[in-house]
This record gives C-alpha cells, structure tokens and sequence, in this order.
C-alpha cells in the first residue's frame, strides 16, 4: 500500500475551493487545472480541452487498453456559510457538492502516473457541469474524446455520513435515474375583490403540489421507490393582486427508468386536468435528465475484493441513494463504478456550510494509485 503526502493538495483543494462556477463556466477552474498540469513532467502525458473541461491521457509503457477516471468541475448557486478563511471569492457560489475535492484528487492521480507511468494508458477527465445542464453525455459524444475512451472507468463521490477511511459502494444501481422539473402556470391576473374574473396561478400551483405527491403514493409500486419534490415556487407580486403566473421548479429521482416514464407521463395528465379545470394554460420542461449510475457487476466486484485486503480502509457495501450524477452516462457505454469516500461532517451534500475532512484526499489518493496500478498488471 502505498503512503502518499496529501499536504501539498490541501493547498489545491483550498485554492479550488474559492474559483466555483457554473456548468460550462469554469473558465478559471479549466485554466488552474492546466497551469498546474503544465508545471508537471511532460514526457508520458497529453492535454486536450473541450468547452470548459480538461482531458489527460497519461501513455502506458505497454499498453493493452485505456484506464479512466473521471472528477466533476462545476459549483452550486449557493451562498457559503462555512467556516473556513478560503471561502469562495465568486458570490453566490460554492463548492457545496465536492466538487473541489474530485477535481484535487484527479490532480494528485495525474502527478502520481506523470512520474510513474504504468502498462495500459491512464485518462483523466475532467468534467464541467455535472450539476447542469449536464456535461457528460456531451462530453463522451466529443470528438476529442473518441480516440481517448476508457475501456474501463472509475469515479468517487464525497459522502458526509461516512468516516474518513471509508469507502463505500454496490454493484448494480448506486445512484437514480434524475429528471429536472419545471412547469409553469398561465392564468389571468386581476384584482383581489373580483377573483371571479381572473384565474388565480396561486390557487393552480397550490393544489398542482399536492397532486403532483399523489403520484408517488397512488401510481407508483409501494415497492419500486421515487420522489418528486418541488424546491421552488414563485407567484404573484403584490397582496392584493390576484396572480397572472406560477412557477414551480423541482426534482423527480427514481430506481427504475420505466417508473421515470410513468411519473412524466402522470405529470403531464395532471397537468392537462389543471388546465381544465383552472381555465388556464400549462407548460413543463424537463430540464436536464440523469441516467442511472449503474455498476458493472464484474469490476466493482473485482474492485470491492482487491479492497477488502487493504487494512487502511474501511469497506462498506451500501444500498441505492436517489441522489443523481451524470457519470451515469459513462457507466451507460463503458464498465466501470462509482463510489463513495467517506469525508465525515455533519452537514450533507448541497448544504451551506458542508465542510469535508482533508484527510480524505490522501485515502482516496492512496487507494486510485494502487487500484491503477494493480488493475493494469492483471492480464
């Protein structure tokens, strides 16, 4: 098992930490992540860029196949609340999802095979948008990245609940199938003293959240699982004015990619009985949609087993989460897994004040380089 000295990527994930941007806007994300790969031994590595993102491929002595590790870019619209003297300089923006972190330890895994190239060629992607509008489908369809394809791909994802030293994953369905949601309500506006002669959008909206949760308890198999959950509403502009519109933004998250038809195909009846019955009109936009992140039996088992001889972490076999990333669609066309390393803080993912443990660079970077180097020495 090898050691390696993380203190030198505290400094980078703190640096990371103060650029969050938004998806396809990491302009100063990309160019950090190529300043610091050019200051890097060049002998075995090639960069290419797409939009916002940065491509590594790292040349094998003798390589059979192409190895892939894949760390998100983008930040959160989210206003920081944490602690730390490196807080975000961008207002309104935060690395609340761990963003800084995946991209860090990406970092340490190319430092580590530029000086240490092993058999099979090793590429490092680094991925914008992930948490909109979606950065990996179009990525994989690029044409930088065709003679680059893994054959075989990992990611990691920061899990708050986990101690640091552990690492916890499944083969088959790790994350759900994601679908944004955005439906707006057209009405007519008025005063507050005649509301017979206007159609009021509050009133629409209200009952549509109500209806919209009737779905999951009365069309959805008790035994399947999915969520809808509206994040947002706005309606109105004054408290005697009856409103013209009403907007309501959420998430709809399922295990099964049929159950992600069936509640689009129930929103969109219910939405034809709101028109109806509030005499309006009603529009919905999916917004980005998520595969689900599934993982190839074979190689997340082969990759639980190989870790269940190592004594400095903890392994821990998990059940599904509803939570949505787009290596989904990696995982669609190419073996791989995903899994999660426990940075242990008390405040979850998406949150204002989430503050993961450093330590946790070091085992992930401790774990990559020897996994790597292991999986391109088994014939």
């Amino acid at each position: 098992m090898s050691t390696i000295d993380y203190s030198p990527y505290i400094t980078i994930r703190r640096e990371l930490h103060q650029i969050p941007e938004a998806g396809f806007e990491e302009f100063k994300t990309q160019q950090y992540l190529l300043d610091y790969i050019a200051a890097l031994p060049q002998e075995h590595i090639e960069v290419r860029t797409w939009r916002t993102g940065v491509m590594v491929r790292i040349q094998g002595s003798n390589p059979r196949r192409t190895l892939g590790y894949r760390a998100d870019m983008d930040g959160l619209p989210i206003e920081e609340e944490t602690g730390y003297e490196f807080r975000s300089n961008h207002p309104g923006y935060m690395h609340a999802c761990g963003h800084d972190l995946h991209m860090t330890i990406g970092l340490g895994i190319v430092t580590h095979f530029a000086s240490n190239p092993i058999a099979d060629n090793l590429v490092v992607l680094f991925q914008p948008a992930e948490e909109g509008p979606g950065g990996a489908q179009p990525m994989l369809a690029s044409e930088e990245l065709k003679d680059w394809m893994p054959d075989q791909i990992a990611a990691l994802h920061i899990a708050p609940e986990y101690p640091v030293g552990t690492i916890a994953t499944r083969p088959g369905i790790l994350f759900a199938n994601t679908s944004e949601l955005f439906i707006d309500l057209i009405g007519t506006g008025g005063h507050a003293a005649y509301p017979h002669r206007a159609n009021d959008m509050v009133v629409a909206g209200s009952q549509l959240v109500g209806q919209l949760q009737s779905i999951i308890s009365r069309n959805v198999n008790p035994l399947d699982a999915a969520v809808i959950t509206i994040g947002k509403v706005e309606s109105g502009t004054k408290q005697n004015i009856i409103a013209e519109r009403a907007r309501l933004e959420g998430t709809i998250r399922t295990l099964s990619a049929d159950t992600m038809k069936l509640v689009k195909s129930r929103i969109e009846a219910l939405l034809r009985g709101v028109e109806a019955g509030f005499e309006c009109k009603a529009e919905v936009d999916w917004g980005a949609n998520y595969l689900q992140v599934f993982n190839e039996a074979e190689v997340t088992g082969q990759f639980m087993d190989w870790l269940r001889d190592r004594s400095d972490v903890t392994l821990v076999e998990c059940t599904e989460a509803m939570t949505g990333e787009d290596f989904g669609y990696f995982l669609k066309d190419i073996p791989g897994f995903m899994f999660w390393l426990g940075v242990d803080t008390p405040y979850g993912l998406h949150h204002s004040r989430l503050e993961p443990k450093e330590e946790a660079i070091g085992v992930a970077l401790s774990v990559m380089t020897d996994y790597f180097t292991w999986l391109s020495e088994q014939t």
